[in-house]
């Protein structure tokens, strides 16, 4: 059968495209030129002089370390959030236990908590742990703020899991833990990558937490030291979005690795 072409939805389409790009063309013309030329001849037009002065300049004023700092946080966050999300949506799934959904709809009341509201408490815990002005202070309340989130995605992509192949396991003498390993993981392969690439966008490009709970410039993260390019009376555009295209590039990649996973996830195909 033959199908029409959808010219609606193409243009659509194509017209959103457009908005995506604008900015980012914007950013990576302003990246590779010169402060000066990008003062006399503005954001629009199209630089006299390609240069790498401005990712130079960024490198050597110490931003790597910021982006290791950022790397350690979303590392960590997603480390966590692995250890504990699978299991956590698996028990959600197979427990009939009304104590266990009980538990499941108070934590998914973290979803109405903005971490704005909570700041200053949270802030006070870390004190107290003697966690201040340290990656593992930032990690922490990070993973908590993504386990409601990334819980509620894993528990719809396991729930798409038949009863029948649970038990065609259970009658082959199969364990918990090995129905577990051997098919809830592999089946949930989708949901696992959306949970991945959301904990690492929230931890990566998180801003409120670092900026209260590590404020040292050892443990200062990219997004914080963004504000670097930033002087009293003017503001280092060129370099800025230097900067802001070395924090996209990690980020961009793990998203390319994960991306066909994660669109399966994001239909609910549970990586079928």
């Amino acid at each position: 059968m033959r199908t029409r072409p959808n010219i609606v939805g193409g243009a659509v389409a194509a017209l959103w495209l457009g908005i995506i790009l604008i900015p980012i063309l914007l950013m990576l013309r302003a990246a590779f030129d010169t402060q000066a030329g990008y003062a006399e001849n503005g954001p629009l037009a199209w630089p006299s002089t390609l240069t790498l002065e401005n990712f130079v300049t960024a490198i050597e004023g110490g931003f790597l370390r910021n982006l290791a700092n950022s790397a350690i946080i979303t590392a960590g966050t997603v480390a966590l959030v692995l250890l504990v999300v699978p299991p956590l949506s698996f028990a959600i799934v197979r427990s009939t236990s009304r104590t266990v959904a009980n538990a499941f709809r108070l934590m998914l009341l973290g979803l109405a908590i903005p971490a704005q509201v909570v700041v200053v408490p949270v802030s006070y815990l870390i004190i107290q742990l003697g966690l201040n002005n340290s990656l593992v202070g930032v990690i922490l309340p990070t993973t908590a703020f993504a386990i409601p989130v990334c819980t509620l995605v894993l528990t719809g992509a396991m729930r798409n899991i038949g009863d029948e192949l649970y038990e065609a396991m259970a009658i082959d003498g199969a364990s918990t833990m090995r129905i577990f390993t051997r098919m809830v993981l592999p089946l949930s392969k989708g949901g696992i990558a959306t949970v991945i690439v959301f904990s690492a966008l929230q931890a990566w490009n998180g801003f409120l937490l670092p900026l209260v709970l590590a404020r040292s410039p050892e443990v200062t993260v990219a997004t914080v030291a963004l504000n670097q390019f930033r002087g009293q009376y003017s503001v280092n555009v060129p370099g800025l979005m230097a900067a802001v295209v070395l924090t996209i590039i990690p980020i961009l990649v793990v998203y390319l690795f994960a991306r066909r996973a994660l669109v399966a996830g994001v239909m609910g195909l549970g990586g079928k």
